[in-house]
C-alpha cells in the first residue's frame, strides 16, 4: 500500500531530490527555501551543507555533476542573483550527473528585499525551468528535473514561490533511486573549460538544445489542457493554477508546469478555441510577453496585479467585479510590526550607536530591524554585502563634507557571505570606515543554521570554527576589538573612540542570539520597575524591548504636585535578562532579581 503523508512544497522538494538519488546538495539558508536542505540532511545517504553563499553552492553542485553525481543548489530569488554568474556559464558546459537549481520566489516579499520574478533567469540563462502548483508536483517535478537535466545536457531551474515552498499537501512516499556504482571524472576540457574557443562551440550546443527542449515541452505531462467552458479560459501555472480553479472552475485552462521554454504548438491550439484569453500569473508578464510575441490576443497585466501576492478573491475580483464575485476578501489581520526579540544583542549596539553623528550603512539580517522606531539608527540595506562596500563608496564622495563618519553594520553570517571583500577593498584603498561586525554566532533570521564560524556542519558535526577576528587582521585591520553590546556604557566608549579613528577599524559585538538553547538560564535575572524611583522619563523605552510596556497616567507625583505623564513596566514572562534597560535608567530605578 503506498503511503501517503502531508508534506510542505519544500519537505516534498527534498523528498523527490532524495528518491531521485541526489548524493550532493549545497545551499545558503535564505526563506522561503531553508528548509529544503534542512531537510535533506535528514537523508545519511546524501551529502548536504550550507555554503558560505549561493555562489558557493552552485559551484559545489556543479562539480558534483561533472563528476557524475546528481547535485542541487537550493536559494531564495534574490540568491540566484549571486549565483548567476556560474549559472550563465553552467548552460554552455552542461551537465554530467543531473544538476537541479531551486530558485524559491516570495511574491509579496514576506521575508525579502525585493519581489523579483526569476522565470526571467531561465529566458535570459537559456535553461529549462519548472514550476510545480503544489507539493505533490514539487516532489514530482523535482524527480523529472533531474532526468531533463541529463537527457538534455543542462542544469534545470525549478521554481517555487512562498505559497508552495510553505504551503503543505499530500504526497506519494517512493523508494530511493538506484545509484550508480561510482563516480568519476573524465577529463572533456572541450566541454568543461570554457576558453572562448570551446565556449563559442558549446553555444551553438546550446541553441540545438532549446531546440530539441522546445520539442519536449510540447509533450511534457506538466503542460495540460482542461478543457471545460470555452468563453472564457485560462493560461496559467503555479500556485495561480490552483486560484484560477476555485475561482473558476468551469472555465477551460492551460496549465503550464514547464514555463521555459514553451510549448508554442499547445498554447496556439488552446488559444484558438477560447472565446476570451486571460493570462493569470505572479509578478512579471512573464507568459503574457510570449504569448502576445506569438500573435496570440490575451488579457494579462492589463486587469491581473502585478505586484503582491494573488488569491482566488483578487483573481475573480480582477476579472469579474466586485459585483459579481461571491467570494469572501481574505481577513486582514491586524498590523503587527517585526521586532527585535527581548533580550536581542543588536539592540544594545544599535542604541549606543543612535547618541552619535553617523551614518550607519546596513545590511540584511534580524538588525535591519533597526531602521524602525523607537531605535531609527539604520540608514540603508540593498542586499548582502552591500553595507560594508557602500559605505566605503559613501565615504568616498563625501570626502570632507560628511555630516561625520560612515559606519558599517553587518552580520556574521552575513560577512561570511559577501562582507569580506568589502573590507578588503576598505583596507586595500585606504578607506576610514569603522565596520561593525554583529557575531550572534548564528543565521538567526532564517531560523539558526550554523556558520563557518560556529564550529558545526549542517548535521551538528564538529568543524574547525572561523575566527573572524584573525581574518580581520590578515585582511589588514589593525584595530579590531570585541565588545559585549549588552554592556552599552561599555560599547559606547569603544564607538566613540573607533569612529574618531581616521583608519579602517573593526568591532565586532559578541554575544549570542537568545533564541540559541542555552543562552537564556531558567534561573535568569529578570528586571522589574521600581515604581518609587520611576520618574516616568521613559528612556527605557527608547531600546524598544518588547518585554517593556508603558502605563499611561501611572506613576507617583512630581515635585511640582502633578502626576507624571505615565510607568514603565517590565513583563516577567518575556524579560530576557540581558539588562541592556538598567544601563539607561538615570535614576536607579530597574533592578534584576533572581
Amino acid at each position: 500500500m503506498e503511503e501517503k503523508l502531508l508534506f510542505s512544497g519544500n519537505e516534498a522538494i527534498a523528498r523527490g531530490a532524495y528518491e531521485a538519488g541526489i548524493k550532493v546538495a549545497s545551499a545558503y539558508p535564505g526563506t522561503p527555501s531553508t528548509e529544503i536542505i534542512q531537510n535533506l540532511s535528514r537523508y545519511e545517504d546524501v551529502y548536504t551543507e550550507w555554503a558560505p553563499n549561493e555562489k558557493v553552492a552552485l559551484e559545489v553542485a556543479l562539480g558534483a555533476s561533472f563528476a557524475g553525481a546528481r547535485a542541487m543548489a537550493a536559494m531564495k530569488h534574490v540568491g540566484l542573483n549571486v549565483a548567476a554568474d556560474p549559472l550563465f556559464t553552467s548552460a554552455y558546459t552542461g551537465v554530467k550527473g543531473g544538476l537541479v537549481i531551486v530558485t524559491a520566489d516570495d511574491p509579496e516579499m514576506h521575508s525579502s528585499q525585493n519581489e523579483q520574478d526569476n522565470r526571467n533567469y531561465a529566458f535570459a540563462a537559456k535553461v529549462p525551468m519548472l514550476e510545480p502548483a503544489d507539493s505533490a508536483e514539487a516532489k514530482e517535478f523535482t524527480a523529472i528535473a533531474f532526468a531533463m537535466s541529463e537527457e538534455f545536457d543542462t542544469p534545470v531551474l525549478l521554481r517555487t514561490t512562498t505559497r508552495v515552498s510553505h504551503g503543505e499537501g499530500l504526497i506519494t512516499l517512493g523508494e530511493r533511486h538506484a545509484l550508480p556504482p561510482g563516480t568519476k571524472v573524465e577529463k572533456t576540457p572541450e566541454k568543461f573549460v570554457m576558453l572562448p574557443s570551446n565556449a563559442r562551440k558549446r553555444r551553438i550546443e546550446l541553441a540545438k538544445r532549446m531546440e530539441r527542449l522546445s520539442a519536449f515541452a510540447e509533450g511534457f505531462s506538466g503542460n495540460r489542457i482542461e478543457w471545460g467552458d470555452k468563453r472564457r479560459g485560462f493560461i496559467t501555472s503555479g500556485v495561480s493554477y490552483l486560484y484560477v480553479k476555485e475561482a473558476f472552475p468551469e472555465a477551460s485552462v492551460l496549465k503550464l508546469g514547464m514555463v521555459y521554454p514553451f510549448p508554442e504548438k499547445m498554447l496556439k491550439a488552446f488559444a484558438k478555441e477560447i472565446g476570451e484569453l486571460f493570462i493569470v500569473e505572479e509578478l512579471d508578464p512573464f507568459i503574457e510577453l510570449h504569448v502576445k510575441a506569438m500573435g496570440i490576443s490575451c488579457h494579462g497585466k492589463d486587469v491581473i496585479p502585478a505586484i503582491g501576492e494573488l488569491d482566488t478573491y483578487r483573481v475573480k475580483m480582477a476579472i469579474l467585479g466586485k459585483g459579481e464575485n461571491p467570494l469572501f476578501e481574505s481577513s486582514s489581520i491586524p498590523q503587527r510590526p517585526p521586532n527585535l526579540c527581548p533580550g536581542c544583542p543588536h539592540r544594545g549596539i544599535f542604541h549606543a550607536l543612535s547618541k552619535f553623528d553617523v551614518f550607519v550603512a546596513g545590511d540584511i539580517g534580524c538588525y535591519t530591524l533597526a531602521a524602525q522606531k523607537p531605535l531609527l539608527a539604520l540608514d540603508t540595506c540593498v542586499c548582502m554585502g552591500a553595507g560594508v562596500s557602500g559605505a566605503m563608496g559613501m565615504e568616498k564622495a563625501l570626502g570632507d563634507n560628511a555630516p561625520g563618519k560612515v559606519v558599517a553594520v553587518i552580520g556574521d553570517s552575513t560577512f561570511l557571505h559577501s562582507g569580506i571583500t568589502g573590507l578588503i577593498d576598505i583596507v586595500y584603498n585606504r578607506g576610514t570606515t569603522t565596520v561593525i561586525i554583529l557575531d550572534n554566532r548564528t543565521t538567526a533570521m532564517t531560523g539558526h543554521q550554523p556558520t563557518p564560524a560556529t564550529g558545526i556542519t549542517i548535521r551538528g558535526e564538529a568543524s574547525p570554527a572561523l575566527d573572524m577576528e584573525a581574518l580581520c587582521r590578515a585582511i589588514g585591520v589593525k584595530h579590531v576589538y570585541r565588545v559585549n553590546p549588552h554592556d552599552i556604557k561599555a560599547t559606547g566608549r569603544i564607538l566613540k573612540r573607533e569612529i574618531g579613528r581616521p583608519e579602517v577599524s573593526v568591532i565586532i559585538a559578541d554575544a549570542p542570539c537568545v533564541l540559541l538553547p542555552g543562552v537564556i538560564p531558567k534561573d535568569r535575572t529578570v528586571y522589574q520597575i521600581l515604581a518609587e524611583a520611576c520618574t516616568g522619563c521613559g528612556a527605557c523605552l527608547k531600546i524598544g524591548c518588547p518585554a517593556m510596556e508603558w502605563i499611561p497616567g501611572a506613576g507617583k507625583k512630581t515635585a511640582s504636585g502633578k502626576k507624571q505623564k505615565g510607568l514603565a513596566q517590565i513583563s516577567a514572562a518575556i524579560c530576557a535578562g540581558c539588562g541592556q534597560c538598567a544601563f539607561l535608567c538615570k535614576f536607579s530605578a530597574i533592578a534584576g532579581k533572581g
